[in-house]
């Protein structure tokens, strides 16, 4: 892998796993985005709640991608 190629780009990595990498880098760049100070309470939750998600998908994907099994 290249410096200008991200894990998502990686050809070992197949496509439902590259989807996995986009659909947790899409949350947190829409978190980034938000003025959070702007946000409700139950929103707030609700954003922690899918990053914290997005969190252990990807972490669950790192082991898929290294061979060791899920700790769930």
């Amino acid at each position: 892998m290249t410096k200008e190629q991200g894990p998502a780009d990686d050809p070992a990595l197949t496509n439902l796993q590259r989807d996995r990498l986009d659909f947790a880098r899409r949350d947190l760049q829409d978190a980034r985005a938000r003025d959070l100070s702007d946000l409700d309470a139950a929103r707030l939750i609700l954003i922690i709640t899918r990053l914290c998600s997005r969190l252990d998908d990807t972490l669950n994907l790192v082991d898929e991608v290294v061979g060791e099994p899920s700790r769930d």
